[in-house]
């Protein structure tokens, strides 16, 4: 077959998989990773290690497969039709949406790995490597560059008909794939995200300071908190979807995820004094095949503890109280100062007259 057919050949079965979008980029390295290592040297990605120590990989994914030719890039919606986090009641803790159902890596890996079969069978055997978010690919850019989506100026992919609540997966290969073309701007004027944005997580359009950003601060950061950061975090208890549930385009809601992503039991809006009641036993029970799980028993708790006491209703005392004798002590410190913000404030004195 030549590039052209191949390509159209590589997204019909991206999208007879279960996927619903699929495009090709080259495997040259997109424009926007030339910012990359100017983002790195900001200080931006934190404590993301991961990130650092493969930065070379991650500029361009050819040094890690010199033999890339192709990656077929494909989404996965996962927009459920319910509330916005801005919709939800205040009182309420928040996860985010990607995580209410299923773990989107196991779903994601598994229809690539059944894309790649059944291209094999078709254009017979080739390399390749597939990735959800767990390999040295910069996934954004190379579906950005494959037409899966404009770059928003919160940094995440939009897409004319899907929004922004899609996953996205990537298939490297030494195929030699017609590459697609990257969609034009779709933000315009709009600065709905960075106005809404209550951590100062995107300083200019297009870029993300991770180490500003609730869901860097309640998932990727292992230790404490700053404090400085904490009154921003809200309630938000594992990620983030702020900047998402204001996006106008994710407001025109068409396409309705499959059941795997519909949120399980007590992840929509989750009972905060339920979840910092969780021992060990209880968390892994509770968040077994969900992405919640990364966060461990001691993140998830550190962050329950900032939620509730931001939430400012005393009534959560007891509760802190019992998560400052934790046998963890990022979860007592985290509890601790739940409480002091908590406590009521001291009467004043009558003056004497």
């Amino acid at each position: 077959m030549d590039p052209r057919s191949l390509a159209a050949r590589a997204k019909a079965l991206a999208l007879e998989a279960g996927f619903d979008l699929a495009g090709i980029a080259a495997a040259e390295a997109p424009p926007e990773l030339g910012f990359f290592a100017e983002w790195i040297a900001r200080g931006y990605a934190g404590e993301m290690a991961y990130l650092t120590s493969q930065a070379a990989h991650r500029r361009d994914l050819r040094c890690a497969f010199p033999w890339a030719r192709s990656v077929l890039s494909v989404g996965l919606q996962y927009d459920t039709p319910h509330p916005y986090s801005t919709e939800a009641p205040a009182e309420a803790g928040w996860i985010a949406r990607y995580a209410w159902g299923d773990d989107y890596h196991d779903v994601m890996r598994t229809r690539l790995e059944r894309l790649a079969g059944r291209l094999e069978a078709e254009a017979g055997p080739f390399r390749w490597r597939a990735y959800v978010d767990t390999g040295p690919v910069v996934e954004r850019a190379y579906a950005a560059a494959a037409g899966l989506g404009a770059w928003g100026k919160n940094s995440c992919l939009l897409h004319p008909e899907h929004g922004s609540w899609f996953f996205i997966g990537e298939l490297v290969t030494d195929l030699e794939l017609a590459a697609d073309a990257p969609r034009p701007d779709m933000c315009g004027s709009c600065t709905a995200c960075l106005d809404a944005c209550p951590t100062g997580a995107l300083p200019a359009p297009y870029v993300l300071d991770a180490t500003r950003c609730i869901s860097y601060l309640t998932i990727e950061l292992k230790g404490p908190i700053a404090e400085s950061s904490r009154e921003g975090v809200g309630r938000q208890v594992f990620g983030c979807d702020i900047c998402q549930d204001v996006c106008p385009w994710n407001r025109r809601r068409r396409y309705r995820a499959e059941p795997a992503f519909e949120p399980r039991a007590g992840l929509l809006g989750p009972d905060l004094e339920e979840l910092a009641r969780l021992d060990e036993d209880g968390f892994r029970a509770r968040f077994r095949g969900s992405a919640v799980k990364r966060a461990k028993r001691r993140g998830l708790l550190r962050n329950v503890a900032v939620a509730l006491g931001n939430s400012g209703d005393a009534a959560h005392r007891p509760v802190l109280e019992r998560l400052a004798e934790d046998a963890d002590p990022l979860v007592q410190e985290h509890a601790r100062w739940a409480l002091r913000r908590l406590a009521p404030e001291k009467e004043t004195a009558p003056e004497a007259e």
